[in-house]
């Protein structure tokens, strides 16, 4: 799949340090003071890692390139709805490199994520967001993406 200037494709694990170094890129926003950054992507990164030494087959990882160079990834596992418990995927993450923002990659990403989870015989996609993330709720909703779940919290 491409959008104009930017390639998806399947990642490989020579794309594993330039995935890793975005995964940051998941706590990217104003963050809850009751929550530390990394504890956004630590668990992301422990699945990324586990994939590229072949040990998550439930795994479905792309990049998107442009000139050569990685700008963008998801992750994604196939595993069962937790209510219909019918074959579906989620998106464990999304991220985009700093300055590649704006060139599509991430609508790119979403888009191929979602057809090859559909590949993979998943009959939906779901995904985590937190609330106060606010771009990434509205592109979310743009793409199609409707809250169906709340989950509430209060820290002791």
């Amino acid at each position: 799949m491409t959008n104009s200037k930017v390639q998806i494709r399947n990642a490989l694990p020579a794309d594993g340090d330039a995935m890793l170094a975005m995964m940051p890129r998941l706590a990217d926003f104003e963050v809850p003071a009751h929550r530390k950054a990394e504890d956004l992507w630590a668990g992301d990164a422990a699945m990324l890692r586990r994939w590229l030494a072949g040990d998550a087959d439930q795994c479905l990882v792309q990049v998107a390139v442009l000139a050569d160079e990685i700008v963008g990834f998801t992750l994604t596992s196939l595993r069962p709805d937790p209510l219909s418990h019918e074959p579906s995927a989620h998106l464990e993450a999304i991220a985009v490199a700093p300055g590649s923002e704006g060139l599509g990659a991430g609508k790119a990403l979403l888009q191929a994520a979602e057809d090859n989870a559909r590949q993979h015989g998943a009959g939906a996609m779901t995904l985590h967001v937190i609330s106060s993330n606010r771009r990434a709720r509205a592109i979310y909703e743009h793409c199609g993406y409707r809250d169906e779940m709340l989950r509430y919290i209060k820290p002791l």
